[in-house]
């Protein structure tokens, strides 16, 4: 059985938004068509209480981008962005969610990040997503979404570690690529034993 899983398809992530990914929310038909070609369809959705301990403004002098070390390992500090509620956290009006058999949000503990969509960046808390696509009897899945360098690499990534088979559509996402980020990402994906498409 096959999942999809559409990685952080919302308006912070595309043009306008907070965290704008180039050409983000020109993947959004391509998701939609995908939907129908797959078993299960899963969104994930970033959903950060306010002062989030990621954000650039909840650290006196810090700017977003900036690293800084947290008690789980290493943080790019962001902008503020996906709060929960807001008009930036909610999909992007493009995406067709009526085909979503489950919502998966992520980051809403304020002490530590979650980029991927299995564990927060401590790598131990779970987000319940492993359990749910086993449950279903899902084994493969295919990666969509944004961003590629980050949320949809460190998810496939997961993935693969959870035993899961994981192909990433890559022209069904964009990067952000920070410092040679996607780059990175992509080879550490192929390592990884990812199937780039």
């Amino acid at each position: 059985m096959n999942c999809l899983v559409v990685v952080d398809p919302q308006n912070d992530f595309c043009p306008g938004g907070a965290l704008a990914v180039e050409g983000g929310d020109q993947i959004m038909p391509s998701i939609n068509e995908m939907m129908a070609a797959h078993d299960l369809v899963v969104l994930t959705q970033d959903w950060h209480p306010q002062n989030h301990s990621s954000f650039a403004s909840s650290h006196p002098g810090k700017t977003p981008l900036e690293m800084i070390d947290m008690s789980y390992g290493p943080q790019v500090l962001w902008p503020d962005h996906c709060i929960q509620r807001s008009d930036g956290a909610a999909f992007h009006p493009a995406l067709d969610t009526s085909r979503a058999a489950a919502i998966i949000r992520k980051g809403m503990n304020p002490a530590v990040d979650s980029y991927s969509a299995f564990f927060e960046n401590d790598k131990k808390t779970q987000t319940g997503l492993a359990g749910y696509l086993r449950e279903t009897g899902c084994t493969q899945l295919t990666l969509a979404g944004l961003a590629t360098d980050f949320c949809v690499a460190w998810s496939a990534l997961d993935g693969v570690a959870e035993g899961f088979e994981v192909e990433v559509r890559l022209a069904s996402c964009r990067g952000i690529d920070f410092d040679g980020s996607l780059d990175a990402a992509l080879e550490n994906m192929r390592k990884s034993g990812v199937k780039l498409v």
